[in-house]
């Protein structure tokens, strides 16, 4: 059987349920004799102490008769009722509300010891064997010129405290019932508060390890169950993005790595069976290093890629001058550029124009960017690589007049191996990992990059970094 949250919940229900009856049953009598019977027992002693202060009193320090006294004691014995008995130090039974016809002879309580209760001043039994069933018993002194003449004892029969008592456990479990059954509304909101989200989650969360991302854990309420529930449906759609994200990374790596290897192969079939002339192998030897370059720089690419994670990304800061990378990164181009006839027009602010960054990762975005402009430039065009400062910030633009990027795949272009329909087609070399290379290292700067792209006209790549501190040049 499957031990879930809900059946440990009804069991610990269950189990309390028991306990509350056990307790009920086994302290509340008891507790409920005790106090009863010291309640009862400081009314009889209150009253015992009164009859001895005056009318047992009067038997012995006036010319009280024992009749008058005894038709007092009868009335107030009946309204207590509770037997009433004046004993001598003795133990000879003057006067017994229960039996006032004793007889010439009156009876004597044997062993009568007034002290027996201790410090207590009431105890229960069968008072000295003078009762066939069990009393609460009083013992009051009757004093008189400092001297003690006797006892007023006061019996009530604890039948009448056991039936209160019957009565007060009945109430304690009917009360203990009702209890129980109004507890039941706590379980049914636990029941939909708590066990059914959970379930629902827990359902998602198996769901989610069978590889089903796209279920919704469908929780409604605004705490902590809902919050987890949302959590967890985030997590899934990033998971199932990231999931999509995998199966184009391996479509697109597939068909890179698919097109220069089928051209290698196709031409250097055709030059062993003799379809390509010897004469014009140098030529097809050519392109079939062409594309052994795009291997190599693909696979490059990919391990730049790999290594560039933001968390573990290693960084080696220096202060140095921007606008040398930006000459350097220049004249690398000035052969492409003079095969197209394409111009690179440097606009710098200043000779010399520091910013604290790792110099190698900044390098590399500078020829991404002036590369991508290059190839997607038009011959006889001009393009413009410009720093400038503004608002404590260094920034470099790199900005062509090519194709241009359209505006739907203005927010795609930094994903890896993505290309634009016009990029495919300018492009035959292009890894569409360029980008993505320079997003990594830019969100490890903590920096950022903008583009502002229109189709036919151009594109423009406009990023930050952080100026150097005077002080430390």
């Amino acid at each position: 059987m499957k031990h879930t949250l809900y059946l440990k919940f009804i069991l610990g229900y269950v189990i309390f349920g028991l306990f509350s009856f056990l307790t009920v049953t086994l302290f509340v009598p008891k507790i409920t004799r005790d106090y009863l019977i010291s309640q009862k027992a400081q009314d009889l002693y209150s009253e015992a102490s009164l009859i001895a202060d005056t009318y047992a009193q009067g038997l012995y320090s006036s010319p009280t008769s024992l009749e008058t006294v005894t038709l007092q004691l009868d009335a107030l014995s009946v309204f207590m009722n509770s037997d009433i008995r004046i004993i001598s130090p003795g133990g000879v039974v003057l006067l017994d509300t229960a039996h006032p016809d004793q007889g010439p002879e009156p009876s004597v309580i044997s062993d009568f010891d007034p002290s027996i209760g201790g410090g207590s001043y009431y105890l229960t039994g069968d008072f000295f064997g003078s009762f066939d069933e069990e009393v609460l018993s009083v013992i009051c002194p009757i004093t008189s010129d400092y001297l003690t003449k006797g006892y007023v004892t006061m019996h009530y029969s604890l039948e009448g405290i056991e039936a209160q008592v019957n009565s007060f456990l009945g109430i304690s479990y009917i009360t203990l019932v009702i209890m129980f059954l109004l507890s039941l509304i706590i379980l049914f909101f636990f029941t939909r508060i708590v066990y059914v989200p959970l379930r629902k989650i827990t359902n998602g969360a198996e769901k989610y390890a069978e590889g089903n991302y796209h279920y919704e854990v469908n929780v409604e309420s605004r705490d902590e169950m809902g919050y987890l529930a949302a959590a967890l449906n985030y997590m899934s759609g990033k998971i199932a993005d990231a999931e999509d994200d995998q199966k184009k990374f391996i479509a697109n790596v597939s068909h890179d790595f698919r097109s220069p290897l089928t051209s290698i192969k196709g031409y250097l079939e055709a030059m062993i069976d003799g379809t390509i002339p010897p004469e014009m192998h140098e030529k097809y030897l050519g392109i079939v290093l062409n594309e052994t370059d795009r291997l190599t720089k693909l696979t490059n690419g990919l391990l730049t890629l790999n290594n560039l994670n933001t968390k573990g990304m290693h960084l080696e800061l220096s202060d140095f001058d921007i606008n040398e990378v930006v000459r350097k990164v220049a004249e690398t181009f000035e052969g492409t550029c003079r095969k197209k006839s394409i111009a690179i027009e440097l606009v710098l602010m200043g000779d010399e124009l520091f910013v604290h960054a790792d110099k190698g990762r900044i390098e590399q975005i500078v020829y991404n960017l002036t590369d991508n402009a290059v190839k997607f430039s038009h011959h006889d065009s001009v393009i413009k690589i410009e720093t400038a400062e503004k608002k404590n910030k260094i920034y470099v633009s790199v900005k062509d007049t090519g194709v241009g990027i359209p505006p739907e795949d203005i927010k795609l272009i930094f994903n890896r191996f993505y290309k634009s329909d016009s990029s495919r087609g300018k492009d035959k070399k292009g890894t569409g990992l360029g980008l993505s290379i320079v997003k990594e290292i830019l969100t490890a700067h903590s920096e950022n990059i903008n583009v502002i792209s229109t189709p036919g006209e151009g594109s423009e790549f406009i990023f930050s970094l952080q100026p150097s501190d005077p002080d430390e040049i």
